[in-house]
C-alpha cells in the first residue's frame, strides 16, 4: 500500500440511529474498494465491523470500527460508529478525529431521536454533514415525506443530490441531479448502468438541479456572480461550491442508497473522494496549551491515541491519528502524558479486525499499532523537541449507574483490573470506588450499556458479577443553633482518660459574621473568638471551627483533637451516616485533668458533644437534585410528563427543537435510578435525555423519617 500525503486523505464518521444500516454500508464500501471479496451481513455475523463476540451475541454495534478504502487515488479513513445512544462514546470520539460526518437515515422511519443526537454533536463540533437515506427498498419508505421532514428539522440547508424514481422492494434506480444522469442497477447491485434522464423525470430533475446550483453558488462570491449571469455552473464549479458549503455547514447534501443491495454505494464513494473536504481544509486542532496544531507532514511528529481495542490473541490494539509530521515504522517516540519512551515497531492501516502493514503515515492519517508498553486512550506520542498533549474530546455525563460486586469476593481485585481495562476501550464507562457509599459504582450511558459490560465481564473475563442499585449520596445539615456538652472519662488502672467539651453548633452560610452571643434555656453564652478554621469539605459545603475557650479551661493543644472528633462525625452524619455540611462549631468551655487528659479523650468528647448538639439543631437530610433535559417526540409528551411528576420532578420549561420537544426539569437523583429504562419503555426508544448535577435540596419529611429508620436498623444489625 502506498504512502498517502495529507492532501490525499479524508477522514469520515458514519453515524445514524441503531438499525439505520451503517455496518451494512461499511461492508458494501469495503467490497466496492476491493478490500474484501464478498459482503458479509449482520445476520450472518461475518461483517468486518461487528466482529467482537458481544456484538455478534446481541446483533448491534458496541464499538466503533476503523477501516479505510482506497478510491480514485484518495485514502478514505472511515469510522463506523455504534447507533444506540448507550454507545455514544464511539460517535463522539470519531467526530473529534474525523472531518466529515455521513448521517444515515432509516428509509422506514425517517429522522429519529438518534439522528437528532448525532446532528447535535456535529453542530457542537462544527463538522460538515452529508445525509444518506438508506433502505429505499423498504415497503414503508416514503422518500418525499422523509425529505420534507428533514427540511422541517434542519431547514433549507438540506439539498437533494439524488432522488429515487420509486421506493419499495422494487427499488433499483435513482436520478442524480448533480451529474444529471439516471443510475440503475441489476438485482446484484454493484456497478450502475448510467443513462440520460427519461423525459417523464426531466422537469423534477431540472427543478432540483437548479436548487442545487443555487445552493452551491451561495458559498463563493465568484460562483454567485457567474450564477446570476448564466443561471448555471459547470460540474466542477458545483463541486467546489458544495465543498465550501460543507466546510461552513451551509449545505447538507442528501444522497440515496440501498446498502443491503449495494445500490448507490459506488456513487456515494465517488462524491466522498471528489467533493468532501480534505484534512487541510478543516479548522486546525489545538493542543492543551491552546496552540494550533497544523496537519503538516513536515511538522514535528505528534500522534494522538483516540481508541484502544482489546483483541483475543493480540491484546491491546492502539488507534491513533497523526496530528502533525510523519511517523515511520520503528520510530522512537515519547509519551507526553506519562513520560515513557515507546517504539512504534509496526504501523498498520486499519480494516476492522484486519490490519494492513505500512511503512509510514503522514499528518492527518489514521492508523493503529500493537504491543505498546504504556500508552492509554487520550495519550500523545511525540518526536524530538515536541511536547504536544491533547484534551479535546468531551464525553456526556453518565445517565445510568449501578453498584457492581464480584459474586466471589476473592475475585474483586480481578474484577477491578478488568473494569479499568474495559474503560480504555470505552471512556464513557466510568468506574468509581466510593468511600462515601462504600460501593464500587459503574456509571454508563444506559441500561443497555451496563448490560453489555456485565456480559463481557462474565463471558470474556469469566468473572461472575452482580449489579445493585447504588446508594444515594445524601448530605446532612442543621437548621438552627443548639448546644451540648460531653464528658469522656475512663479509669482502668494506670493513666486514665478524661476530656470534657462544651460546644455550640449552628447552620453556616458564606459571608456570615462571627458569632457574639447565644441564648439557650434563658442562659446567655458570650463568644470570644480566639481562633477560627474554615474548612472546605471535599464533599461540598464547609465546616467552620471556632475556639472560644477562655481562662484555660481546655489547653489549645487539644483543639486539633476536638476538631478531629467533629470531622469524624461530619464524615458519618448522626442521622443517616451521610456526610454533613455547612455547620459552624463553637467550642466555648470544657474541663481537663492534669494527668488523664490526652488527645484521644478530647477527640471522643468532641465527637460525642457534636453528635448530641447536631441532633438538637433541627437536623435535615439533603438530597442531590439534577437538571434533566428530555428530547421526546410530541406524541409522547403527555406520558413523559406524567411519569416525571410521579418521580417528584419539577417541570422547569418546554421548548420545540428540530422537530422534537425539549422538556427541562429538576429531579432527585433517587428518582433517576431507572429512568433510562422507563423513558425507553414509554417512547419505544425514541427519546433521549441528559443530566447534570444542580444542587442539594431538603428531602420531604416522610422520606427523611424513612431514611433515619433505615440507618438505625443498619446500626442495630451491625451491633
Amino acid at each position: 500500500m502506498r504512502v498517502y500525503q495529507t492532501n490525499e486523505i479524508k477522514n469520515i464518521a458514519l453515524l445514524g440511529s441503531a438499525g439505520s444500516g451503517k455496518t451494512t454500508l461499511a461492508e458494501a464500501m469495503l467490497y466496492e474498494a476491493g478490500i474484501i471479496k464478498r459482503r458479509g451481513s449482520v445476520e450472518a455475523k461475518n461483517t468486518v465491523s461487528d466482529y467482537f463476540p458481544v456484538e455478534q451475541e446481541y446483533g448491534y454495534s458496541v464499538f466503533s470500527t476503523v477501516f479505510h478504502v482506497e478510491w480514485n487515488n484518495k485514502k478514505l479513513n472511515i469510522i463506523d460508529c455504534p447507533g444506540a445512544d448507550d454507545f455514544v462514546g464511539g460517535a463522539i470520539t470519531a467526530l473529534n478525529v474525523t472531518d466529515q460526518a455521513v448521517i444515515l437515515i432509516n428509509g422506514q422511519y425517517g429522522p429519529e431521536v438518534g439522528t437528532q443526537n448525532n446532528f447535535r454533536y456535529t453542530e457542537k463540533l462544527k463538522k460538515p454533514v452529508i445525509f444518506l437515506v438508506n433502505q429505499l427498498d423498504s415497503d414503508k419508505c416514503d422518500f418525499d415525506a422523509i425529505v420534507a421532514s428533514m427540511k422541517d428539522i434542519y431547514g433549507p440547508k438540506c439539498v437533494q443530490i439524488q432522488y429515487p424514481i420509486a421506493t419499495g422492494p422494487g427499488f433499483n434506480s435513482l436520478i442524480d441531479v448533480l451529474l444529471m444522469k439516471k443510475y440503475s442497477w441489476k438485482p446484484e447491485g454493484g456497478a450502475p448502468i448510467i443513462e440520460d434522464i427519461p423525459a417523464e423525470e426531466m422537469d423534477k430533475a431540472m427543478e432540483l438541479h437548479k436548487a442545487l446550483v443555487e445552493a452551491a453558488a451561495e458559498n463563493d462570491e465568484g460562483l454567485m456572480e457567474k450564477f446570476f449571469e448564466e443561471e448555471t455552473l459547470t460540474e466542477d464549479e458545483m463541486r467546489e461550491g458544495i465543498r465550501k458549503g460543507l466546510v461552513t455547514r451551509s449545505i447538507f447534501p442528501v444522497f440515496c442508497v440501498c446498502a443491503g443491495k449495494d445500490m448507490g454505494v459506488r456513487r456515494l464513494m465517488e462524491f466522498l473522494g471528489n467533493v468532501v473536504p480534505f484534512v487541510s481544509e478543516m479548522p486546525k486542532t489545538h493542543n492543551t496549551r491552546g496552540e494550533e496544531v497544523a496537519a503538516d507532514s513536515n511538522g514535528p511528529t505528534s500522534l494522538y491515541f483516540f481508541k484502544t481495542g482489546m483483541e483475543p490473541h493480540i491484546g491491546e490494539v492502539s488507534y491513533f491519528k497523526v496530528m502533525s509530521g510523519t511517523v515511520k515504522a520503528g520510530a522512537d517516540l515519547t509519551n507526553a502524558d506519562r513520560g515513557s519512551k515507546e517504539r512504534m515497531a509496526q504501523l498498520f492501516a486499519c480494516a476492522g479486525a484486519n490490519r494492513i502493514p505500512v511503512d509510514e503515515l503522514c499528518a492527518g492519517d489514521i492508523g493503529c499499532t500493537v504491543k505498546l508498553k504504556d500508552v492509554k486512550t487520550g495519550n500523545a506520542l511525540n518526536g524530538k523537541d515536541c511536547e504536544y498533549r491533547y484534551d479535546f474530546i468531551k464525553y456526556p455525563n453518565s445517565k445510568y449507574s449501578r453498584a457492581i460486586k464480584a459474586v466471589n469476593e476473592q475475585e474483586t481485585e480481578k474484577m477491578m483490573a478488568a473494569l479499568l481495562k474495559m474503560r480504555q476501550e470505552d471512556p464513557t464507562w466510568v468506574v468509581e470506588q466510593s468511600k462515601e457509599l462504600r460501593q464500587t459504582i459503574v456509571h454508563g450511558q444506559g441500561e443497555f450499556h451496563l448490560r453489555t459490560l456485565k456480559w463481557r465481564m462474565e463471558n470474556n473475563e469469566k468473572i461472575q458479577v452482580k449489579f445493585e442499585e447504588p446508594k444515594i449520596p445524601y448530605r446532612e445539615t442543621i437548621t438552627k443553633a443548639a448546644r451540648a456538652d460531653y464528658r469522656h472519662k475512663k479509669q482502668s488502672g494506670g493513666a486514665g482518660q478524661f476530656g470534657e467539651v462544651h460546644l455550640i453548633v449552628e447552620p453556616y452560610a458564606d459571608g456570615m459574621p462571627d458569632p457574639t452571643v447565644f441564648k439557650f434555656g434563658g442562659q446567655e453564652y458570650r463568644i470570644n473568638v480566639k481562633s477560627k478554621e474554615e474548612i472546605d469539605l471535599e464533599w461540598g459545603g464547609k465546616l467552620v471551627f471556632i475556639n472560644s475557650v477562655v481562662g484555660g479551661a481546655i489547653d489549645a493543644r487539644f483543639m486539633p483533637a476536638i476538631l478531629k472528633g467533629v470531622m469524624e462525625r461530619m464524615e458519618r452524619g448522626p442521622l443517616t451516616g451521610s456526610y454533613a455540611r455547612d455547620v459552624r462549631v463553637i467550642v466555648y468551655d470544657g474541663k481537663m485533668h492534669p494527668v488523664d487528659s490526652n488527645e484521644l479523650s478530647f477527640m471522643l468528647a468532641g465527637r460525642n458533644a457534636f453528635a448530641a448538639a447536631f441532633k438538637e439543631a433541627g437536623p435535615k437530610v439533603l438530597e442531590p437534585i439534577y437538571d434533566l433535559e428530555v428530547y421526546v417526540p410530541a406524541d409522547f409528551m403527555g406520558d413523559v410528563m406524567s411519569d416525571l411528576q410521579g418521580r417528584r420532578a419539577m417541570i422547569m420549561g418546554m421548548d420545540s427543537e428540530a422537530g422534537y420537544q425539549k422538556l427541562q426539569a429538576k429531579i432527585p437523583l433517587k428518582e433517576l435510578a431507572n429512568y433510562s429504562i422507563s423513558l425507553s419503555s414509554i417512547t419505544g426508544g425514541r427519546a433521549s435525555f441528559t443530566t447534570k448535577f444542580a444542587s442539594y435540596e431538603l428531602v420531604p419529611n416522610d422520606i427523611q423519617q424513612q431514611l433515619v429508620k433505615e440507618h438505625e436498623a443498619e446500626l442495630e444489625a451491625d451491633d
